[in-house]
């Protein structure tokens, strides 16, 4: 019987970390011996930088404006720490286009070059910010992925983004096999960012895959253009993303999501996120 390779996409609000994360996450992975494939889905193309050791390699998009549909894999795909397979999709000149449709391109492209090889454990994607645009939902809209990860904090607009990702989890997992997998908190030392997370996690069905404290390592490591697992290897930190990269490659909670009303989720934010805050400031 043939392996089958878990596609998993990582979506979260823009600047919450998300980039960040999954390659820490999948250098942890293929530290432990695991084969992987990252997808950036992201027009910055910055999802393998740290990976690489380098600013940005060049886009599935530019290549093709550059050479033409005479592509071979080698000319869109490098290696990275740990083995680590890297794309990036890139996107449309600024002003024109969709910058969705890198994603589907690309992912097309890597289908039709045979980039899916057998001994692959994993393919992440890692995809820019909100489900708004339907390029942006291609992975989990095409049954691409069939896990879901979400990166937040317990900011607020990290958590209305979380909760209108889940609003397209669960809208397109009554057609296809997607499910979420959980909540990776990318902490920003919030108050009661753990029990606000939990509680989050709790009223859309799933779990905190984990908490990532927030640790100034991992900038000093992305100055460096590495990950914290490259960086520094004995590190507290590195630890955590192997704890993340273990709780991922042993998760068997996969769950279609229970999105909330705009009213509840402000609700939970009042409780947890800003009622502390706010007796703080007014004394109350």
């Amino acid at each position: 019987m043939n392996k089958e390779i878990r596609q998993i996409a990582i979506y979260g609000k823009g600047g919450i970390g998300k980039s960040t994360t999954t390659q820490n996450l999948t250098a942890a992975l293929a530290e432990s011996g695991k084969k992987v494939m990252v997808v950036g889905c992201d027009p910055k193309a910055d999802s393998t930088r740290l990976l690489l050791g380098t600013l940005a390699q060049r886009t599935v998009l530019d290549t093709l404006r550059e050479t033409g549909e005479d592509v071979e894999l080698d000319n869109i795909m490098r290696t990275g720490f740990g083995g680590i397979r890297c794309v990036e999709s890139g996107g449309p000149e600024p002003g024109v286009g969709c910058a969705g449709r890198g994603i589907i391109t690309s992912i097309g492209l890597l289908e039709h070059l045979g980039a899916y090889t057998k001994d692959l454990d994993y393919v992440f994607y890692d995809v820019l910010g909100d489900v708004v645009c339907g390029g942006f939902a291609m992975p989990i809209r095409e049954g691409k992925a069939q896990e879901i990860y979400i990166v937040a904090s317990g900011e607020m607009m990290a958590l209305y983004a979380a909760n209108n990702i889940a609003k397209g989890i669960a809208k397109f997992a009554q057609k296809g096999g997607v499910r979420l997998g959980g909540i990776i908190c990318n902490s920003r030392n919030v108050d009661r960012e753990k029990d606000l997370l939990r509680a989050f996690c709790a009223e859309l069905g799933t779990q905190m895959i984990h908490f990532v404290p927030r640790d100034n390592l991992v900038q000093r490591a992305e100055i460096n253009r590495k990950t914290v697992i490259e960086y520094k290897p004995n590190s507290q930190q590195a630890d955590e993303y192997r704890q993340l990269a273990k709780a991922i490659n042993e998760n068997d909670y996969f769950i279609i999501p229970k999105p909330m009303s705009q009213e509840r989720l402000e609700e939970i934010l009042l409780e947890y996120g800003l009622m502390e805050s706010l007796k703080d400031d007014y004394r109350i």
